[in-house]
């Protein structure tokens, strides 16, 4: 593969189909976007296949360079965190154009574009490397997810939309700020040279909180995350099954990417900050969902808390919190992904997202109950489904650095369990009292089609992380190198995986002393 253009080419295959689309019918305008996005993830899987997983060849690979004018650059690459982010883009992007395929039927040309140019920018935020590069892409992200909202939402999808792109805009100025600052600074903007360039500790603070004001939106954290409730509710199904798989972990990536390696003393001190902000989050949505009457806003809230775990565990300053957290961002991309899934075939069966409108769903659609209740145990943390790995490998580090956070975030599991469970049990068990729903047919094999590759890639990831931890490690080694002189001192007796405190230590020396005297 050495020289040869496949981020590019990934790039370059939707942005064709995007156009192609435009002026297309709206039976040809589907056909072109699936296999546009099948075209993507044979190349992502080609890309993995390919990406040197032992470390022994240099951080970045599959780098791309070509000038353009000034410092600007098209200058792309991937290291093993930005490949995990990629699979998942393009694992996604054929299952949101089926899931359109029937309930989208007016402008579907323009709607399949819109999708196409989003997985262009989706994988230009995980691949560039150019500063400006990732700031238009990062940017130009909300354009097509405004026009899905927007355009093709529900009954208040124009104020969904406007506060959509508002709340996530203003966020990203005062980035732009820092960046400028930045490149007059370090005389670069290369994001692998920033990332080792050590700016001054008393600058850093504010760098970091002008990139935190962008992050923090579109992650999204608590208190800015009132615009996610409100964009899901009236996005159509795959606008949300998209703004949730992948949309949300660029806020991830951007605090893994920028946050942490360019600025770790200021990462370090403000760290009790977005721990404080993590736990009001893990809490207080998840209460929240507990109360929601609509299944988008339950899951929505759902995925504000879940998202709160990825920044304690990024902010643990430990290879177990960062694994955990990116571990999370990909159980979250499927298991929501497939939750809102699952909410759009009940939708459009009854067109109704009120939870009290259904009832007893085992008994007349017992497949979509079993594969339901697979996402749902997936959603609660159950040992052997996704995104259990993630949350016990999150909490193992952040308790590392403050059992106390760790304390507080464990009850969002416990709570997680509690607003799940209550949606099943509502929806699928209980007496059918609803004629309608009661009449509703099982699955198609077009909806088995959709969700049967989310229910074995979270049944892959549960049974055997390791296949997605071992592409990332000595890129999250990298990362805890750089944060380590910064990292705080935590409050937890046990280390794992850390020097035994110094008593212990001691005492081993006497003991071993005293046997090789006697």
């Amino acid at each position: 593969m050495d020289g040869f253009p496949i981020l590019s080419l990934m790039m370059a295959v939707p942005m064709a189909g995007a156009i192609a689309c435009l002026f297309a019918g709206a039976s040809t305008a589907r056909w072109i976007a699936l296999l546009a996005t099948l075209a993507d993830l044979v190349l992502g899987i080609i890309l993995w296949i390919n990406f040197d997983q032992a470390g022994s060849a240099a951080q970045w690979q599959f780098q791309e360079y070509a000038p353009i004018f000034g410092r600007f650059a098209w200058a792309l690459g991937i290291d093993g965190i930005a490949l995990m982010l990629i699979a998942l883009t393009v694992f996604l992007m054929p299952i949101c154009i089926g899931a359109s395929w029937v309930a989208i039927n007016k402008r579907v040309g323009e709607y399949m574009a819109a999708f196409l140019f989003m997985e262009v920018l989706m994988i230009g935020v995980f691949t560039a490397q150019d500063l400006y590069l990732f700031y238009i892409m990062f940017e130009a992200g909300l354009i097509p997810m405004y026009l899905i909202i927007g355009i093709w939402g529900g009954a208040e999808r124009i104020y969904a939309s406007y506060k959509f792109f508002l709340y996530t805009l203003l966020g990203s100025v005062l980035m732009l700020i820092a960046m400028m600052w930045m490149v007059h600074e370090a005389g670069t903007t290369e994001i692998p040279a920033l990332m080792a360039y050590n700016f001054n500790p008393h600058v850093q603070t504010w760098l970091f909180l002008a990139f935190f004001a962008s992050f923090a939106v579109k992650m999204p954290m608590w208190p800015v995350h009132t615009w996610l409730p409100d964009a899901h509710v009236q996005a159509p199904t795959a606008g949300s099954v998209i703004l949730a798989g992948v949309l949300l972990k660029m806020g991830g990536y951007g605090f893994i990417r920028f946050s942490l390696p360019m600025f770790p003393e200021a990462s370090a001190q403000l760290a009790p900050l977005v721990w404080g902000l993590s736990m009001v989050a893990v809490v207080y949505t998840s209460l929240v969902a507990l109360v929601q009457s609509d299944m988008k806003k339950l899951i929505a809230y759902s995925s504000v808390a879940h998202m709160a775990i990825v920044t304690v565990g990024l902010f643990a300053f430990n290879q177990s919190g960062i694994e955990g957290a990116m571990m999370v961002m990909l159980g979250h991309g499927l298991v929501s992904g497939a939750l809102f899934l699952c909410v759009g075939v009940i939708y459009d069966r009854l067109h109704t997202r009120e939870i009290n409108r259904y009832g007893g769903l085992s008994i007349n659609m017992p497949k979509y109950a079993v594969l339901f209740m697979l996402f749902t145990m997936a959603s609660v943390g159950l040992p052997g489904t996704s995104n259990f790995v993630g949350e016990f490998l999150s909490l193992m580090g952040i308790y590392q650095a403050s059992s106390w956070v760790a304390l507080v975030c464990t009850t969002g599991i416990i709570l997680g369990a509690a607003y799940m469970l209550y949606l099943y049990r509502r929806i699928c068990y209980g007496e059918q009292v609803n004629a309608d729903a009661a009449a509703m047919p099982d699955l198609s094999v077009r909806e088995i089609a959709l969700l049967a590759p989310i229910a074995a890639a979270v049944l892959w990831m549960g049974v055997y992380p390791e296949s997605f931890l071992a592409p990332m490690r000595s890129d999250i080694r990298a990362l805890e190198a750089r944060l380590a002189p910064a990292a705080p001192a935590g409050d937890s007796k046990i280390k794992i995986g850390a020097p035994k405190p110094a008593g212990e230590d001691h005492h081993e020396e006497s003991a071993a002393h005293g046997e090789a005297h006697s």
